[in-house]
């Protein structure tokens, strides 16, 4: 009896087991590799910057469309279609990437005090803010291509806007390439802001 009862408990469990591994997945299989954003101009090691939080230039995280809201690494196939590139993952979502890259770069070549709104505590009067349009690869072109919509932002001023891109040829549609020429073309696109931004 008490085996008919342990035999019967085994089997219950081994069905829940069973169907709980249709509904929930415990992980997939990770990508070979993760692409990540290298800036081009680096702060020296050991730098300090310091002023008032209401000195600083505030670099906000920019808005995407909604094929970037993704840690994958979208081709434009054509005017109305894309996919993205197989195991091309980015480490983090291209506008988190991008807002880093912006931070370090205007910090680098300006030699200004930069910070994100949450170090700024609600301080700050000049914000670099905007929107990430391009992250990827087009097929037609070749082209990894950034398009960034920069606002600069000065509380009491006039509101200023500017589209920046870059484009960098792809030798082949994979990750490795790809990841190549979008950090090249970010890189373009921030050394750009950073020297409007001034």
């Amino acid at each position: 009896m008490k085996i008919s009862r342990n035999i019967r408990y085994a089997a219950l469990t081994g069905m829940l087991a069973l169907s709980l591994g249709a509904c929930v997945s415990f992980g997939g299989k990770a990508p070979p590799t993760m692409l990540v954003l290298t800036a081009a101009n680096n702060v020296a090691n050991g730098a300090t910057k310091s002023g008032a939080s209401g000195d600083a230039l505030i670099v906000l995280l920019p808005e995407t469309p909604r094929k970037l809201d993704s840690n994958r690494v979208p081709v434009q196939i054509d005017d109305s279609s894309i996919a993205y590139i197989k195991d091309a993952v980015w480490a983090d979502k291209p506008s988190r990437l991008m807002q880093l890259l912006l931070m370090e770069t205007i910090a680098a070549k300006s030699g200004r005090l930069v910070l994100n709104e949450t170090d700024a505590g609600g301080k700050a009067q000049q914000y670099l803010s905007g929107s990430l349009l391009e992250f990827g690869v087009d097929a037609a072109a070749s082209e990894a291509i950034v398009v960034y919509d920069a606002v600069k932002l000065v509380r009491g001023q006039s509101v200023e806007k500017k589209r920046f891109e870059a484009r960098r040829p792809v030798s082949a549609v994979e990750a490795a390439a790809a990841g190549r020429a979008l950090n090249e073309a970010a890189n373009d696109v921030a050394a750009q802001i950073s020297d409007w931004v001034g």
